[in-house]
């Protein structure tokens, strides 16, 4: 790269961060697998089980705008690092749940633990990235995100196999082994990681000034830079709409993937690893798209043809899903299509929003949209009950990928340059 445009990425910045998400992830929908055995041992029904999974989400969602305006204000380096070390206990606390009302609790504090995190690392690239490289950076940090099912469905169908040693369950074993890892990455991050490219040890003062300039001189449309000015925009409030539609996609479908799987009257081993298959082809197709898009532009129309891919793969898993390897592949589809119209998503806010509009412009729009994690697996486990299948669940996320597409594509006029 020439000597006037240097790289803007912080030495293992967005390593630190993808291993960050990795476990972030991870702690989030290994629940799927820990309830093969676990719900059995807490007594929980699939209503309840749904619940609970979800319920992280009311924690998180009241908390990320405080948490993300906390970063924004004390600065990257400290406020990651607390918000992994916190994750990290209460995730490794699941395995201490006794029953429906502790499992709850459990779930609402790590919620609470984990706010801001994801708006705040997505906030905290756009002070690295020229928008350029936005895409593909953002695709490199949300790659842990499928990656984390794509090693996690095996590693916690192997910790399940733990059962009884040293007196704990499988699942139990599952939580602290999967957990605690976290906290030890939030000291990395508070011993090595900067606040921003003018506090980087590892830049120039010539390489600071170039990178500055690149960032000043990106074009923005009707760019707005204090909080007040964002939540009036029009357009955060239907990304807000869009995400929550995309939170539903991805959460409804991978926290009860194991479950669905599980149906097909597989062992829990076989379900760990057939549970992977999904996410590896997502995590290729979300980087070759990404790739694609940066090099193409057409941010929202790919965000888009992601939602149609996503339900085009629900409904073959519907009418072909008595079959286990027609349903591996309808999974797979939909989960490609989710993945990658999330990191198309996560690109478009830091064109039109800036400084303290950015940090809480973005937590605004994934507290509210990560309600739909909440509401994503608790609709599944209640169909599931009512009717018997899953097929209702995967029906209706499919209703809700199509309605998010709409939405993306009548945004694209407000936003000419995504």
């Amino acid at each position: 790269m020439p000597a006037d445009r240097p790289c803007a990425k912080p030495p293992g910045g967005c390593c630190r961060f993808s291993a960050a998400y990795f476990f972030n992830y991870l702690d989030r929908t290994s629940v799927g697998i820990a309830a093969l055995t676990m719900n059995h041992d807490l007594g929980l029904t699939a209503a309840q089980f749904g619940w609970g999974a979800g319920i992280l989400f009311f924690g998180y969602c009241a908390f990320e705008v405080p948490s993300s305006l906390a970063l924004y204000r004390f600065g990257a380096r400290r406020w990651i690092a607390r918000i992994m070390i916190s994750w990290g206990l209460a995730a490794a606390a699941n395995a201490f749940a006794t029953g429906p009302n502790s499992f709850y609790i459990i779930r609402f504090v790590l919620g609470v633990a984990e706010a801001g995190f994801f708006p705040g690392v997505i906030f905290y690239l756009a002070l690295w990235f020229p928008a350029e490289y936005r895409t593909r950076m953002t695709a490199w940090f949300m790659l842990a995100m499928p990656v984390s099912s794509l090693i996690g469905g095996p590693v916690s169908g192997l910790l399940l196999q733990m059962q009884g040693f040293l007196g704990f369950a499988g699942w139990q074993w599952l939580f602290l082994v999967e957990g605690l890892p976290a906290c030890i990455i939030g000291f990395v991050v508070l011993a090595y990681l900067a606040d921003g490219p003018a506090d980087a040890p590892w830049l120039n003062p010539a390489e600071r000034e170039a990178l500055a300039a690149m960032l000043a001189a990106e074009p923005r449309h009707r760019a707005k830079t204090t909080m007040r000015a964002a939540i009036g925009d029009i357009r955060v409030w239907v990304l807000t709409v869009v995400t929550f539609g995309l939170t539903i996609g991805s959460f409804g479908m991978g926290v009860w993937l194991p479950l669905i799987l599980k149906e097909q009257h597989v062992s829990n081993l076989a379900v760990g690893f057939l549970s992977a298959i999904p996410y590896l082809f997502a995590t290729i197709g979300m980087m070759v798209w990404a790739w694609r898009t940066d090099r193409a532009g057409g941010k929202l129309l790919n965000l888009g043809l992601g939602c149609i891919v996503a339900v085009a793969g629900l409904v073959f898993s519907v009418v072909y899903g008595l079959l286990v390897p027609a349903l591996v592949v309808g999974l797979t589809v939909a989960l490609t299509g989710t993945t990658a119209a999330r990191t198309m998503f996560f690109a478009i806010p830091s064109t039109f929003l800036t400084g303290a509009a950015a940090a809480g412009g973005l937590a605004f729009i994934n507290s509210i949209g990560a309600f739909g994690g909440f509401v994503g697996p608790y609709v599944m486990g209640w169909l599931r009950e009512t009717t018997g299948s899953f097929d209702a669940g995967m029906l209706a996320i499919a209703g809700v990928m199509g309605v998010t597409a709409i939405l993306s594509f009548a945004l694209r006029p407000w936003m000419p340059r995504s």
